[in-house]
């Protein structure tokens, strides 16, 4: 074999191996597409642990005024429960034409009607 047939033969392995390797590159696995996958997906996740974690902060201070404010304790119970303090006058002010969801309360029963 003369020395240019070789160095064809040597070009054109290389320039095989070359498109294999483009190949497992672009299209395999491990390739172009599934690293873009995984950088979108750890995008998502990071934004969603930002979001938890300004929730877990928020929750962690309510917890922290609950445990040392009596304040807090308070206005929990009187704002989710209804509660109010002992010889204090409960007010509900309703306001006009606001939709009532009761119906409206049975005539009073007399003596003589059943």
């Amino acid at each position: 074999m003369s020395n240019a047939a070789l160095l064809r033969w040597i070009g054109l392995i290389l320039v095989i191996v070359l498109i294999a390797l483009q190949l497992k590159l672009w299209v395999g696995g491990g390739g172009m597409a599934e690293v873009d996958s995984l950088r979108a997906s750890v995008q998502k996740q990071t934004e969603e642990n930002a979001t938890l974690l300004k929730r877990n902060q928020a929750l962690a201070a309510d917890v922290e005024d609950l445990k040392h404010g009596e304040q807090a304790t308070e206005a929990r119970a009187r704002q989710e429960l209804g509660l109010i303090k002992p010889n204090e006058t409960f007010y509900q002010i309703v306001e006009p034409g606001a939709a009532t969801s009761a119906p409206p309360p049975p005539p009073p029963v007399g003596p003589g009607t059943q």
